[in-house]
């Protein structure tokens, strides 16, 4: 794509191809303040830049090539052909996009702070996350998810967790997963949170309960479908600050990235702290 991206664009804009991570947060760090970012690649790259976009103030504009492109899709971009969002991202008009945030301490009492654009998850899907990053690479997007799904329902575990959201205890016990959303899908268009909006200063939270592995494998055509909030065992939430225990490692993932194991965590959100080319 690189010699067509590059033909496409107007003088006053630069192609880069960073080399890896660290090559383009250097990038990002010489930018003026302010400046407009077009990010060719998926949810991935924009939770790794996520850091530096939010303190350098800049603005993001997306040309979806990821295999999941939920961020994209809540932005109305992921079927847009790569040229014509380039075009979009480079001359649109920005909005406010709420960002997450969770401060978390792994096993070793390391403490972290990861900011997210589309989700954070705990059990179960962070689980699906580790096997979708290791999984064929001739799968992608929903298909990939849906693999990892099954390979790890094979292995399925729950965990003895405490959850509350705006000061409120909501769940003791088994659980399957916890997972709070920014934007209204996750897994490559799963509709998990069909209410959430990106602007609207709340992250939502997505609770699975004490599933085993019959009932979860039951439980996947209503995620696909988005009916799986009428299930007894499944609950949601529109909260501005979550606070979790777990009385084991729980592993733990962020825009499809994952980041480790975790005892206790606590999120919040930043209402409008990016912003964003949208539709």
């Amino acid at each position: 794509m690189l010699p067509t991206l590059q033909a496409a664009l107007p003088p006053d804009a630069v192609l880069h191809a960073p080399r890896d991570l660290v090559d383009a947060l250097a990038l990002l760090q010489k930018l003026p303040e302010g400046s407009r970012v077009v990010a060719v690649g998926g949810d991935g790259t924009l939770n790794r830049w996520l850091p530096v976009l939010l303190e350098r103030r800049l603005e993001l504009g997306v040309v979806p090539l990821g295999s999941g492109n939920d961020i994209a899709r809540s932005l109305g971009m992921h079927r847009r052909k790569p040229l014509a969002a380039l075009v979009h991202a480079l001359n649109a008009e920005t909005r406010p996009m709420d960002v997450g945030c969770a401060q978390w301490r792994d096993p070793k009492g390391r403490e972290f702070r990861t900011v997210f654009l589309s989700s954070f998850t705990a059990g179960f899907d962070s689980a699906v996350v580790m096997r979708t990053l290791n999984g064929p690479q001739w799968l992608r997007g929903l298909p990939r998810y849906l693999w990892a799904t099954l390979t790890e329902l094979a292995h399925l575990q729950t965990w003895t967790l405490d959850v509350s959201a705006n000061g409120k205890h909501l769940h003791s016990g088994p659980a399957l997963f916890v997972s709070s959303l920014n934007t209204s899908t996750f897994g490559g268009g799963m509709p998990a949170t069909p209410a959430a909006r990106t602007n609207d200063g709340l992250l939502n939270l997505l609770l699975a309960g004490p599933f085993g592995r019959l009932s979860a494998l039951a439980m996947l055509p209503r995620l696909l479908t988005g009916t799986h909030l009428g299930h007894p065992y499944i609950s949601t939430r529109a909260f501005e600050t979550m606070t979790l225990s777990s009385h084991t490692d729980l592993p733990l993932a962020a825009d499809g990235e994952f980041l480790g194991y975790a005892r206790q965590l606590n999120l919040s959100v930043m209402p409008g702290a990016l912003a964003v080319v949208g539709i």
